[in-house]
């Protein structure tokens, strides 16, 4: 368990105090005291505009975008080389070797 004195260091040497000399002490001065003025009324700037909601029924409703699909003839599937690496397969011959490289 350590033990320790906020005069010391964590070395054991006397921390020396910090004195604050002379215009540095008398520098700052607060500002005059003013009351506050009573409320005048709503802070809001826009009191009484009425803003209108969104149009839902228009052109800027949101739709689901269309499935992608791959419709050519050139890759056969997908396979999954290390972890979750997913690789195109053109032929059988790939198709095995990515096969063998997951077993060793």
């Amino acid at each position: 368990m350590l033990h320790g004195s906020l005069k010391h260091d964590f070395s054991g040497r006397k921390i020396k105090k910090k004195v604050i000399h002379g215009d540095r002490f008398n520098k700052y001065e607060a500002p005059a005291f003013a009351e506050k003025k009573p409320d005048t009324g709503p802070f809001r700037r826009d009191a009484g505009v009425v803003y209108k909601s969104a149009d839902s029924t228009g052109s800027g409703v949101c739709t689901a975008p269309e499935k992608k699909e791959y419709t050519g003839t050139l890759i056969k599937g997908i396979a999954t080389m290390h972890k979750s690496n997913a690789v195109p397969v053109i032929n059988q011959q790939e198709a095995t070797d990515i096969a063998n490289m997951r077993r060793n």
